[in-house]
């Protein structure tokens, strides 16, 4: 530093209002230019050129209004021997070496950390490291926190505590190399700063070798937060890799907020991957019950194992399953890291994949609990009682089958095969339990209970009633009435039970789900038909369907018998590639819109009978926003939703015992399906039912028809495993939605929220590093009392001194004791002040407002900190 520059900073001093600058210069370097050094108005005095006495009386006696500089070169005298020692107490420092003026521009006031500063010189040569380091470092800071500043520079970290500072060097880490040399740490040796880390990484962890290296300390890290996690001893082959007690809560801690870190999380997936290679972890779990890793989420390779031996568990109890325990487990899994479908999924962590698995492993254990309910199968008194048990819960099972199929697949096409054994026994429960059962109880209530002679039920519409019974009341209430009719092609009953609880959870909407009894054969022709406004239905020879004797096939054939009502047809795709403009445009002539749907049919039925449960989802997602259109962008305010038909599907093919061959056409066959014969003067058939459209559809006529017994098909010409046109309940129960648009104080009532939630008891003392919190919903979750995901930790102000865990409040039951949650919190190995206030803060997971927040006190007993 030049003399100006002494000169100037000098007097920067005094003009901020300092009356004595003790000016230190140990080497005596800058003595000569003593003579030279001007400041106006100032004093200067060379404290080794005469008395400190004098000095001292001159100072304060004489002259006490007088700016002084005092220089000083040599060494500092010992307090009992120094003269001036209330005079450097109250002075302002000066030091010319680099080193001093490094430390003021930095606001550090303590000298005695001059020489950790000249030692951390390399660092410093560089004004734009200093700048980053500077935003860091406050007036208090010693020679750790210096140095941590410094390695937040190089790590380009946002705070300065030693868990951010290990996590962004881990997340530097080669997941492919773990002995390679990352460029960061690269950095930190360069800098003279390795020796520092390391020992503050001893302090904090406990991690202590002779030679360590990041390798090791990742390793041990992540093996100390997996034994924390397990509910018993840590496997004898890993145990000596397990941190002291002391560190280990602060490797849990540290591990934790690695995993919730959104910038970070990507390296902690390679890494632990690597690290779970490394110590040949899947050597080490067979000998764990899943019980006692049930919290653990440290390794991919443990979800695997939990979601492996669950499906096992609900293989082996399937006769006495235990449904409550095994949701639990699927929850927390789901809300936990590695199958939360809230966070990203990638190679290391297939989180998609593995969240589709554990809603597979539920919707089986969930079936199965289902099944045990009908121990000695179906026994309803007649057809009526069977159709309402059907609608009533019965469908469960077509809806539990396609959800586990659903997400098995799903799974399978991330490459995961383990749900194979488990997709053996759910189609073995589907196809030849319920199926079977399903068709030989259904079948005696068709024969011998004369449903098939009468196809009338008490208290159920009849599907070529539709228009008539729903729509026409609407019609008639005033003239300006408007009507909106979805007609979604092979849309089953069960599919339409998860529609109607999508729809009652969107606000302003009202929806009722009923039944109709479908017609018979329950197939496209027959059943559009019967939805048209119509006072006779009849056959052609040729087997066309004919409303009011107007042709039915067809949207324009379809748009000439609306017209006769003020109506119009169109194609779901159409309607909603309109603009709001357009669209209401479209529509104001009209008093009836009928608009129709077709993705399950048209994907099934077109050589994709694989993707028939996938469109199943889609559908129901269509619907939803195509009803939402209706109502949000053109004002319906009435709008039903339905189908011309059912279907049956299985994931494996049929066997020929699934096969009633027609060896000959009967004589006046008109219509051959494998799931239906149309034709006049039919004669009866061993493998077949036989009735009448007359009856089945109030079909004008002698069109007669055959359609197999159970889920038999006549040929298997056009695809085997999609099928409709008979009589099982999956194709002949037809839903009806019936949506209204609310308002004012009735649409207020539909506005959805999250359920709410509260923290069990009133003052929360924690006297133990790992403490066990207990919320509980206020409420059972409902259409429009939605799930509720939180993240939840303590914390003091904004930084967590816990891991951060994920909970998850979504219990639908009546029964407040099933309301509870339960979450395990690690505390930092810290000092906390028991007279402080922290807080125990719960985050909506999407949001991120706060749901709960409690003041906590934190007085740890003696022995947890041994």
């Amino acid at each position: 530093m030049d003399s100006a520059q002494i000169k100037s900073n000098l007097e920067r001093l005094f003009a901020k209002g300092a009356r004595v600058v003790f000016w230190r210069d140990e080497d005596g370097e800058f003595e000569e230019m003593l003579s030279s050094l001007k400041i106006d108005g100032v004093e200067l005095r060379h404290i080794g050129e005469e008395p400190a006495l004098a000095l001292k009386s001159e100072l304060e006696l004489e002259s006490p209004d007088v700016p002084f500089l005092l220089y000083e070169k040599g060494r500092v005298p010992d307090p009992e021997m120094d003269w001036l020692l209330d005079v450097r107490f109250y002075a302002e420092p000066f030091a010319a070496d680099r080193s001093t003026m490094i430390l003021r521009e930095l606001g550090i006031l303590e000298q005695a950390l001059r020489d950790h500063v000249a030692a951390r010189g390399k660092f410093f040569a560089s004004k734009e490291r200093l700048a980053k380091a500077q935003k860091f470092i406050e007036p208090s800071d010693d020679a750790a926190a210096i140095d941590r500043a410094l390695m937040a520079a190089i790590l380009r970290t946002e705070q300065t505590d030693i868990f951010s500072l290990v996590r962004a060097l881990l997340h530097t880490i080669d997941h492919d190399n773990l002995d390679a040399t990352p460029t960061t740490w690269l950095e930190i040796e360069k800098y003279d700063l390795a020796d520092s880390l390391w020992t503050q990484v001893r302090d904090t962890f406990g991690f202590d070798e002779a030679e360590p290296s990041l390798k090791s300390f990742l390793m041990r890290l992540l093996i100390t937060d997996f034994a924390r996690s397990l509910d018993g001893a840590c496997p004898k082959a890993l145990a000596h890799l397990v941190l002291p007690s002391k560190g280990a809560s602060n490797a849990v801690v540290c591990v934790g907020q690695w995993r919730d870190s959104a910038r970070l999380h990507e390296s902690y997936d390679a890494l632990s991957a690597a690290v779970a290679e490394l110590v040949k972890l899947g050597d080490h779990l067979g000998d764990l019950d899943i019980d006692e890793v049930a919290e653990a989420r440290t390794f991919l390779l443990t979800e695997k194992y939990i979601a492996s031996r669950l499906r096992d568990r609900i293989i082996d109890t399937a006769e006495t399953i235990n449904l409550e325990a095994i949701r639990d487990i699927v929850t927390r899994r789901q809300n936990g890291y590695w199958a939360n479908s809230r966070l990203p999924s990638s190679h290391n962590a297939p989180r998609l994949a593995l969240d589709q698995v554990y809603t597979a492993l539920m919707s089986a254990a969930e079936f199965l609990d289902l099944r045990g309910k009908y121990p000695t199968g179906f026994n309803f008194k007649d057809g009526k009682a069977f159709f309402d048990a059907y609608v009533g819960e019965l469908y469960q099972f077509d809806q539990l089958y396609r959800h586990f199929c659903d997400a098995a697949d799903s799974a399978e096409a991330e490459g995961w095969d383990i749900l194979k054994a488990l997709r053996d026994k759910i189609e073995d429960a589907y196809g030849n339990w319920y199926l079977g059962h399903l068709a030989v109880r259904w079948g005696e209530a068709l024969d011998g209970g004369g449903l098939l002679d009468t196809w009338r039920l008490p208290a159920v519409d009849s599907q070529q009633h539709f228009f008539k019974r729903n729509l026409q009341p609407r019609l008639d209430e005033a003239d300006d009435r408007r009507v909106y009719v979805v007609i979604s092609d092979a849309f089953r009953y069960e599919a339409a039970q998860e529609l109607l609880q999508e729809l009652n959870g969107r606000y302003r909407f009202s929806a009722t789900l009923k039944p109709q009894l479908g017609v018979l054969p329950s197939y496209t022709g027959l059943g559009m038909a019967s939805l048209l406004p119509h006072k006779t239905l009849s056959y052609t020879d040729a087997g066309a369907v004919m409303a009011d004797d107007m042709p039915t096939s067809g949207l324009a054939n379809r748009q000439k018998i609306l017209a006769k009502v003020d109506g119009t047809a169109i194609k779901a795709d159409d309607f909603m590639a309109m603009s709001k403009t357009v669209g209401r445009e479209f529509i104001k002539p009209y008093r009836v819109i009928y608009i129709y749907h077709n993705q399950i049919d048209q994907t099934a039925d077109t050589g994709n009978e694989e993707k028939t449960f996938a469109a199943v989802r889609n559908t129901i997602a269509e619907l939803g926003n195509i009803v939402a259109r209706i109502v949000n962008t053109l004002n319906g305010n009435y709008v039903v939703v339905t189908a011309d038909h059912g279907f049956l599907f299985q994931e494996s093919a049929p066997t020929e015992s699934d096969k009633n061959p027609i060896t000959d056409k009967p004589s006046g066959t008109v219509i051959s399906k494998k799931r239906y014969l149309l034709g006049k003067a039919l004669s009866h058939h061993a493998g077949a039912y036989h009735g009448k459209t007359s009856v089945t559809a109030s079909a004008n006529g002698d069109m007669e028809f055959w359609v197999p017994r159970g889920t038999n098909r006549f040929h298997f010409v056009g695809g085997s495993r999609f099928i409709h046109g008979g009589a099982m309940p999956q194709e002949i129960a037809v839903p009806v939605i019936q949506i209204t648009q609310l308002k004012g104080k009735s649409a207020v009532k539909t506005r959805t929220r999250s359920v709410g939630i509260s923290l069990l008891g009133s003052s929360l003392k924690i006297t133990t590093s790992r403490y066990r919190f207990k919320f509980i919903q206020t409420e059972a979750v409902s259409e429009r009392i939605k799930p509720l995901k939180v993240r939840v930790a303590i914390y003091d102000g904004e930084d967590p001194v816990t891991n951060v865990e994920t909970l998850s409040f979504d219990n639908d039951s009546s029964d407040m004791n099933e309301w509870r949650k339960e979450v395990w919190l690690t505390l930092a190995s810290r000092t906390f002040d028991k007279k402080r206030r922290y807080q125990l803060i719960a985050r909506n997971a999407e949001t991120d407002v706060e749901e709960v927040r409690m003041d906590v006190t934190i007085d740890l007993a003696f022995d947890n900190d041994f």
